[in-house]
């Protein structure tokens, strides 16, 4: 009985907690929480965008507990720096922000969205991301520092086609 009372608890409070999460753009002056986020879950940081245009913020209040960003390159987007504090993971504040990025990436008519990955190939699976040769990779994404330089050659490229596809 006290087991299922506490499973009851737990969920209670990760309902609370969801329904407290906001997901907002990304202003410049909060580069440097973002950063912090990012350091501690061992991601890039050197090559962020100034502005963070198509950067998203998931905030319990005004803690920083997640970041997910998507770089628009002509027709193709890169999603980059998804990352949710320790503490907060598990509670599909992940996929709330990569859903809104690719819905976003739909409304901008890209056709493809890249990502580049040495731990979470499992991961993006479930958004229909598929590793694909170097080789393919548009030269726009390829230019990128991440792939020419600041991911090891090891990482692992996915993509994923959305609707907009050329004739």
């Amino acid at each position: 009985m006290e087991a299922a009372a506490s499973l009851v608890l737990d969920a209670a409070n990760q309902t609370r907690n969801m329904m407290t999460l906001q997901i907002e753009n990304a202003r410049p002056e909060e580069k440097g929480l973002l950063i912090s986020l990012l350091k501690e879950a061992d991601l890039l940081t050197e090559d962020l965008p100034e502005g963070l245009s198509n950067f998203l913020l998931a905030k319990e209040g005004e803690t920083l507990v997640g970041v997910a960003g998507l770089e628009q390159f002509e027709q193709v987007g890169l999603l980059r720096s998804v990352a949710v504090s320790p503490v907060h993971q598990g509670q599909g504040i992940a996929s709330r922000m990569v859903e809104q990025l690719l819905a976003g990436a739909d409304e901008q008519e890209l056709q493809a969205v890249y990502l580049i990955t040495t731990t979470a190939d499992r991961y993006f699976d479930r958004y229909g991301f598929t590793a694909v040769d170097r080789q393919q990779v548009p030269e726009a994404i390829q230019q990128t520092r991440q792939f020419s330089g600041l991911c090891p050659s090891s990482a692992v490229v996915m993509k994923r086609t959305l609707k907009h596809q050329t004739a």
